[in-house]
């Protein structure tokens, strides 16, 4: 790779010169103190910043409480937000010059078109939301204006001297817009499931794949979020506002074959989760409700989430006061708290894409056909630009009023060539986010909110990605709302794999109403868990039909987590009578793994070749099933648990074998298939002579675990370490990704011993289909907010507040994070002051 050449060949230039070193990382780091004059600010600004880096913010109108949260997210994220609009825009080549990965997602990027959504969105915002986004621009651009790319980030010294020049464009609300497609991406299709399921129909039959992909959910074995008690009845309803609303048309698909290279920009893969949880106050120690949130994403380095408190007070009353955490290309809090209410979330994972399949006309490739007749698509032409000057590359995008065609313009990465038009099997895809959104009002909004019913109608306005709720309130109440932009489907079409393209027959036939989707208020348990699995029993689902009418698929999602985080959590919460912020972070620790349970005893009495073995499955059942990180039997077992998956699912699977995480839905698919020993499952395809059934899989990926154990571990098991092969690094983007070891060692964080498992309470994902067992997600941030007194809340990030390599910031929280330490979210003002370590004033430009 051209890049790998010159960063090498810059770091042997480094390498010679410390001073220059020094020089180019310590350029960028921002002023912290002192008094500062900006165009653009009305009145003088003050910014306390604790030890950590968490800034708060102290403004006398709201147009300089925006401009100024837009100014502190520069100084500490300029370069992770200049990654991210160029990711999300389609324009990473333009950043890091011509790699194989930076072009696919560039096609990517540029067929979906979601700059072009953005600009829609931006056109059809609220004046007051525009207002306050234009402001956050604003501050961005005040402390781009007296910057040179050297100074605003490493990156940009470094990366220039491998020949790519830089042309800094202003931050825009375009940029911010664009960079919510990402997070939409991030937090809402990870991959496709749809055409993968399409294909292995056709291969395994849709029984095999059904069982893997879509195993039923144990409504009879696992509490939902919302309990069938506390279901609110139809009289309940307003009933004027339940009725179908139109489906728009536009611009709505994703490609389905090249999700890796766009969620490499946030570190992700498949198989994350989010914890989030709140008590009443017959639950806690100080009497009031207590919430607690970890958003599990892609481990990197800085972390996506930013801490910020953000206060105005206009008059005699604060405007806007909230503390908690937000990302860095985003104004206002996403999550935290105000002086009345708290909010958690947690992925919804609903089914919000379609992929359908088009019949192109021979005579025209500018048509499809569409009920019985030829239908002209829209057609654009997108060029693609590199930075290091390579020779543009041009791609035209083909639309139905579906979506985008996204199997053209396909990239073959040993030859370079592109594609072109796919006439034969064209594939689009129908997905909520490519239709105009307004979740920044819906921001804006949830920070103002005073009560349940402002909670609850801000969250009318989110749309994309769809999200559960948490809540709880500064006088004793607890909720939680679902919200987010909900197809409803015809009574006969399930959405999961690819269906005609050339009716309408599948095409959505609106949204759920928002006041049909789950919600309660004070449920009878005081109890309320929300860890990305189903939210309502099948009950609701009758209700809705009784309630919308028959005829149609309401289902909000065939692709929920099967509740292994959100049994132990519910477990640990009712085997302590009363919590308290303490106990709290205990279950945020927790690292018992169910799953094991429901596994293990089918190892009992199976027939092993020899002692050693025998001796070997006796320890691992009498284990605790804790995955510490010095856990010996945590060793064994995810050996085991790794050759069972891929012994059972691996050889159908063949080349899609990457789609085996071995999270929950792997676990919940294999604890239906030990009660079916002859399921055709079992079955190693690969031994043509004879077909093997439930215990042979069992004996054979024990033994193959154990000699696995063996190789990365040594012989005496007694030594085996789960933290000395499940460890955590955090990588920066682009650096530390480039190959070079030399910037891998100065930017990377890592690796560090962790505990945890994919679908601990304390979710360290690695992935099964991979030979490491390396951390791919992780809790990126944690909160646990105390309504009797919010000033004692506390939280943490998981690396640090700033992007810079020499700032105090860029790692100091890395430790607690490891330790599952947390520090104070501080709130009251005179606890700030107490407590800043570094004060700086935005003042009015004299003139």
């Amino acid at each position: 790779m051209v890049l790998r050449i010159l960063l090498l060949a810059t770091a042997l230039l480094l390498i010679g010169g410390a001073i220059l070193v020094q020089d180019i990382v310590d350029r960028p780091l921002p002023e912290y103190d002192g008094s500062v004059e900006s165009v653009g600010v009305q009145m003088p600004i003050e910014i306390l910043r604790d030890a950590h880096g968490v800034p708060h913010i102290y403004a006398a109108n709201m147009h300089d409480l925006f401009f100024a949260q837009g100014y502190v997210q520069a100084q500490d994220r300029w370069w992770q937000m200049e990654f991210w609009r160029h990711t999300a825009s389609g324009t990473l080549s333009e950043l890091v010059g011509m790699t194989t990965a930076s072009l696919r997602a560039d096609i990517f990027i540029r067929t979906l078109g979601w700059r072009q959504v953005a600009e829609r969105e931006l056109a059809a915002m609220d004046p007051e939301t525009r207002q306050w986004l234009e402001a956050f621009c604003d501050g961005v651009n005040a402390y781009l204006s007296v910057r040179s790319p050297s100074r605003l980030a490493l990156e940009y010294a470094v990366l220039g001297l491998t020949g790519i020049e830089f042309d800094i464009a202003q931050w825009s609300p375009l940029d911010t817009l664009v960079f919510g497609k990402l997070m939409a991406w991030d937090m809402g299709l990870e991959e496709s499931k749809d055409v993968l399921r399409g294909a292995l129909y056709e291969r395994i039959g849709s029984a095999m794949t059904n069982a893997w992909l879509t195993p039923s959910w144990p409504y009879d074995k696992r509490s939902t979020i919302v309990r069938p008690e506390d279901l609110p009845t139809p009289a309940e309803e307003n009933a004027s506002s339940v009725g179908l609303t139109p489906s728009s048309t536009g611009q709505t698909a994703y490609l389905q074959l090249e999700w890796s290279e766009v969620s490499a920009a946030l570190g992700t893969g498949p198989g994350g989760g989010t914890n989030a949880w709140v008590v009443s106050g017959a639950h806690t120690e100080s009497g009031m409700p207590l919430l607690a949130n970890d958003t599990h994403l892609g481990i990197q380095l800085p972390s996506v989430w930013y801490q910020i408190g953000l206060h105005c007070v206009e008059g005699d009353d604060p405007a806007f006061d909230v503390v908690g955490f937000t990302f860095p290309a985003s104004l206002g809090v996403v999550i935290g708290h105000n002086g009345s209410i708290s909010w958690g979330i947690s992925n919804g994972f609903p089914d919000v894409h379609d992929a359908y399949r088009l019949r192109i006309n021979p005579e025209n490739p500018l048509q499809y056909e569409w009920n019985g007749q030829w239908r002209d698509m829209t057609v654009r032409e997108e060029t693609i630009r590199f930075g290091d000057g390579s020779e543009p590359v041009m791609i035209t995008v083909r639309e139905s009023h579906l979506g985008p065609i996204t199997t053209d313009n396909r990239l073959d990465p040993h030859t370079g060539e592109i594609s072109g038009f796919d006439n034969d099997e064209p594939i689009v895809q129908r997905w909520t986010a490519l239709d105009p959104g307004t979740v920044s009002r819906a921001v804006l909004a949830l920070d103002r909110a005073k009560d349940y019913d402002a909670f609850r109608a801000a969250l009318r306005y989110w749309d994309v990605p769809a999200q559960h709720f948490v809540y709880a309130d500064v006088i004793g109440n607890i909720g939680y709302q679902f919200a987010g932009r909900v197809p409803i489907r015809a009574e006969d079409h399930d959405g999961l794999a690819p269906s005609a393209g050339w009716t309408d027959e599948h095409e959505w036939k609106g949204f759920l109403p928002f006041d049909a989707l789950p919600h309660t208020l004070n449920p009878i348990g005081g109890i309320i868990v929300a860890a990305n699995h189903a939210a309502v029993p099948l009950s609701y689902y009758e209700a809705l039909a009784a309630n919308l009418g028959g005829g149609f698929n309401y289902a909000i999602s065939r692709d929920i987590d099967y509740a292994y985080r959100a049994a132990r959590i519910e477990e640990l919460l009712t085997a302590t009578p009363l919590h308290s912020i303490e106990s709290f972070q205990k279950i945020q620790a927790d690292v018992r793994l169910l799953s094991a349970d429901e596994i293990l005893p089918y190892l009992g009495d199976l027939p092993f070749p020899d002692d050693g073995l025998i001796s070997a499955r006796k320890w691992l059942l009498n284990w605790n099933r804790r995955f510490t990180a010095s856990s010996a039997e945590a060793v064994l077992y995810a050996c085991f648990w790794r050759n069972l998956v891929l012994g059972i699912f691996g050889d159908e699977l063949g080349p899609d074998v990457s789609h085996l995480v071995g999270g929950d839905r792997e676990m919940r698919a294999i604890c239906l298939l030990l009660e079916e020993p002859d399921n055709a499952w079992w079955d190693d395809v690969s031994t043509s002579d004879r077909i093997e059934r439930r215990d042979e899989i069992l004996v054979r990926a024990f033994i193959e675990g154990f000699a696995d154990a063996v190789t990365l571990c040594g012989a005496d098991r007694t030594l085996w370490a789960w933290g000395d092969i499940h460890t955590a690094t955090f990588v920066s983007n682009p650096l530390g990704k480039s190959g070079v070891g030399l910037f891998e060692n100065l930017v990377n964080r890592g690796p560090f011993p962790v505990g945890g498992m994919t679908d601990t309470a304390n979710n360290t994902r690695w992935t099964a289909s991979l030979d490491t067992f390396e951390v791919k997600s992780i809790p990126a941030m944690r909160m646990i907010i105390d309504l009797s007194d919010p000033a004692r809340s506390v939280g943490m990030n998981s690396t640090g507040q700033s992007g810079h390599l020499m700032a105090d910031g860029y790692d100091d929280m890395i430790d607690d994070w490891l330790d599952v330490n947390a520090y104070t979210m501080l709130w009251e003002r005179e606890d700030v002051v107490e407590r800043a370590a570094h004060r700086l004033i935005l003042e009015p430009l004299r003139r």
